[in-house]
C-alpha cells in the first residue's frame, strides 16, 4: 500500500494544479503560475537581449522596428480588452538578427521577431499581424506557464516512478531517461499541438479586431510551407497538420470577417491610446 503514496500525492497535485483558462474554457496544469513564468520570462529575456547587443545581432533597422511596433501596438490593445490584466505587464519587442524563421512571445509579453522571417518570408503588414497575434496569443493564453508546469509534473512524475520500484525492489533509474522520451511524446507534443491549435485561432481574431485582414494568417502559413517544401521550417515543427491547419484558419477568417469590417470602419487598427498598451524596446541596463 505504501507503494502507492507518491503516486497519489502526485496525482492530488496535479489536480490541485489545475486551472480552467478563461479565454477558451479548457483545463489547464498550472502548477507554476502566470506571474512567476513572466518573472522567469523577464530575467531570461534581459539576459538575451543583452547577449544580443554585445554580439551586435540586435537589428538596427528603425524601419523595421518601428513597424513592428506600429502593428503590435493595436493586437495588444485587443489582448487587453480579451484579458485586461495584461495591461500590467512591461511589453517589449526587438528585432534579432538571426538566419532562423522565428518569432516569439514570452509570458509577461517579451517579445522577438527575427530577420530571418523578414527577410526570407517578406510577410505584408496584415502577415506580420498574423505572426504576432498568434505568438502574443500563446502568453495570453498562459501557454507558457502551462508547459512549465507540465515539465514539473513530468519530473515529478519520473521521481514518483523510480520511488515506487524502489519500494519492489526494482531499480528504474536507468529507466529514467527513456521514461522521461516517451513522456515527452505522449504529453508535451499533444499538448504543445493543442496550444499552436488555440493561439491560431485567438490569433486571428486579435489581428481581425485590430483592423488586419484575417485571411492573411492563411496566405503566411502558405508562403511557409512552400518555402519549407524540403523539409518542415522550425517554427512549424511541433504545430498541426498543414492541410488541416489551413483549413480551420480558412473557416475561422470567413467566420472573421464581419469583425474585421467593422474594425476597419471604426479605425481600430489605429495606436493605441492607452499607455499601458504599448510596446517598448527598453534602454538596456
Amino acid at each position: 500500500m505504501s507503494a502507492r503514496i507518491p503516486m497519489i500525492v502526485l496525482l492530488a497535485a496535479g489536480i490541485a494544479a489545475c486551472a480552467t483558462n478563461k479565454i477558451t474554457g479548457r483545463t489547464q496544469a498550472m502548477l507554476v503560475s502566470d506571474e512567476s513564468a513572466a518573472q522567469q520570462s523577464s530575467q531570461a529575456y534581459a539576459q538575451l537581449i543583452g547577449e544580443a547587443a554585445q554580439k551586435r545581432l540586435l537589428d538596427d533597422d528603425t524601419y523595421e522596428l518601428n513597424r513592428i511596433q506600429s502593428i503590435a501596438k493595436p493586437l495588444i490593445q485587443q489582448a487587453v480588452k480579451l484579458r485586461p490584466e495584461v495591461q500590467n505587464w512591461r511589453w517589449e519587442v526587438h528585432v534579432l538578427k538571426s538566419d532562423e524563421i522565428n518569432a516569439w512571445c514570452m509570458a509577461g509579453g517579451k517579445m522577438a521577431v527575427y530577420t530571418g522571417l523578414l527577410q526570407k518570408i517578406q510577410p505584408t503588414d496584415d502577415e506580420l499581424a498574423a505572426v504576432l497575434g498568434h505568438e502574443i496569443s500563446h502568453a495570453l493564453l498562459s501557454h507558457q506557464a502551462e508547459k512549465l508546469s507540465r515539465a514539473q509534473m513530468q519530473k515529478a512524475g519520473l521521481t514518483a516512478g523510480v520511488l515506487a520500484g524502489a519500494m519492489f525492489g526494482v531499480n528504474l533509474g536507468n529507466l529514467a531517461s527513456i521514461a522521461d522520451s516517451v513522456a515527452t511524446l505522449g504529453l508535451q507534443l499533444p499538448n504543445s499541438r493543442e496550444a499552436e491549435s488555440e493561439a491560431d485561432q485567438v490569433g486571428i481574431e486579435l489581428a481581425a479586431r485590430a483592423g488586419f485582414n484575417p485571411n492573411a494568417a492563411v496566405t503566411l502559413w502558405e508562403k511557409m510551407i512552400r518555402f519549407g517544401s524540403g523539409g518542415t521550417p522550425d517554427w512549424l515543427s511541433t504545430h498541426p497538420n498543414p492541410e488541416s491547419r489551413i483549413a480551420a484558419m480558412k473557416a475561422r477568417a470567413q467566420q472573421l470577417m464581419p469583425v474585421y469590417e467593422a474594425a476597419r470602419q471604426g479605425g481600430a487598427s489605429a495606436a493605441p491610446t492607452s499607455p499601458a498598451a504599448a510596446v517598448q524596446t527598453r534602454p538596456l541596463n
